[in-house]
């Protein structure tokens, strides 16, 4: 949060599992892509990603590999229990302290054993400040009732009470017991009073879940909220008695990451097309202010080129080339330096090699910064997939800006990103 020295214009907390992430009816992650270019073209440089999930940091970490997630500003994991920031997922100390106060983890434990209706979730799931089990839904009811009476009744010592906790249910089967401090909607709150604190409360914030534990975001004053199509019955429920009366939540129509930009049209938080969603870059000619959107659309061109679901014609070319420096210099994560404009016309012979080949582009953390009066540099993040194997370069890019011009490439640099499983020199294009 720290690279924002200004309130962000959006800040966007967002559920991953069935809400950013589809896992039923998109085998390519079209909607999820959709909703990465339309955030790296033009949110990523003055706004906040927050993602609020309930998997542990480790199974996180997994959807990472298998899904084209960006790279959130901050990450809420364990069902609002952790909370941690940036690339690093450097974890907030302070907020680990009130998970602390009136906890006992021993007593739930004892306590919970005690319920045969109760099956303990993967060992994965279960953390400092979160136990996680499986149960029937008819039984949720009568299982947290007596649990609450039991934990209460064990947390009292000498009139003190020492233990207070919550109990979450969602995803029709899911049930977490937390600090009663703890839950997505506690760590929003203190997110926007730490933002608060340093002059940076965002200027809208859009809150986006499918399930129960998703439940408390919608809770918080003065946000936005969106429950994607495939809502599941406890939000559903919970809305019909508490937020159909509410204007600034709705039920979207579109399904996961659709829905989230549904709902930024339906608000009017800021631009709602996704670079996705232009057929045809030539014809459609964005007012950039900001060459990080050149960087992104390039990218995706790249995509479609090699996918084969553009006309290989040569105007494609002439245009790429038009908007290169003569003199540009492509530096290869080889280390090898080439001529942009030759790199370009290289591309012709790539043309439709990854059709039918699930072959995917995108590009994340795209930051652009002025260096000197009509100078930028772009640094970035650039992944391929085809099929299970994926690659990243770290790239850095550098435009000159004339008026009336447009931006115009001078230099690209890339290396192999440590997060690359495949770092092959001589499968690496651009």
């Amino acid at each position: 949060m720290e690279r924002l020295t200004s309130p962000p214009r959006l800040m966007i907390v967002s559920d991953l599992d069935d809400t950013m992430v589809e896992h039923r009816n998109d085998n390519e992650n079209h909607s999820l892509l959709r909703f990465n270019s339309l955030w790296e073209e033009a949110y990523r440089h003055d706004s906040l990603l927050v993602f609020s999930t309930g998997r542990a940091k480790t199974m996180y970490k997994k959807l990472r590999k298998a899904r084209p997630l960006l790279t959130p500003d901050v990450i809420v994991t364990s069902v609002g229990t952790e909370i941690s920031y940036g690339k690093s997922m450097v974890p907030d100390e302070n907020w680990v302290e009130i998970m602390n106060n009136k906890w006992n983890r021993g007593i739930v434990e004892e306590e919970t054993r005690k319920f045969p209706e109760l099956t303990l979730q993967a060992e994965t799931e279960q953390m400092p400040h979160k136990l996680s089990f499986h149960v029937d839904k008819s039984k949720v009811k009568e299982v947290t009732k007596e649990l609450y009476q039991r934990l209460e009744k064990r947390g009292v010592i000498r009139l003190i009470n020492l233990l207070e906790i919550k109990i979450i249910f969602s995803g029709g089967i899911a049930l977490d017991v937390l600090p009663k401090g703890g839950g997505k909607g506690q760590a929003l709150a203190y997110l926007l009073k730490k933002l608060k604190t340093e002059g940076k409360l965002p200027l809208n914030t859009l809150v986006c879940g499918d399930s129960g534990n998703d439940t408390e975001l919608f809770t918080i004053p003065n946000v936005y909220g969106v429950m994607v199509s495939n809502a599941r019955e406890e939000l559903l429920e919970w809305y019909a008695a508490n937020g159909k009366d509410n204007s600034n939540i709705i039920h979207a129509c579109e399904r996961c990451a659709g829905g989230i930009i549904e709902a930024i049209g339906h608000f009017k938080l800021g631009p709602k097309l996704s670079p996705r969603d232009v057929s045809d870059f030539l014809e459609c000619k964005a007012d950039n202010v900001n060459p990080g959107h050149a960087v992104v659309e390039f990218f995706l061109f790249y995509e479609r080129w090699r996918r084969g679901e553009i006309e290989n014609c040569a105007a494609y070319t002439k245009s790429l080339k038009a908007s290169c420096d003569p003199a540009g210099v492509f530096v290869h994560p080889s280390g090898a330096e080439k001529s942009l404009r030759g790199t370009i016309d290289e591309l012709g012979k790539y043309h439709g090699d990854k059709k039918d080949k699930k072959f995917r582009v995108w590009t994340d953390q795209v930051l652009a910064t002025e260096t000197t009066h009509g100078t930028w540099i772009v640094k970035l993040d650039k992944w391929e997939q085809t099929g299970n194997e994926r690659k990243c370069c770290t790239t850095t890019v550098k435009f000159t800006s004339k008026e009336n011009e447009g931006f115009v490439w001078e230099n690209v640099q890339q290396t192999w990103s440590e997060e690359s499983e495949v770092k092959d020199d001589s499968t690496w294009i651009i």
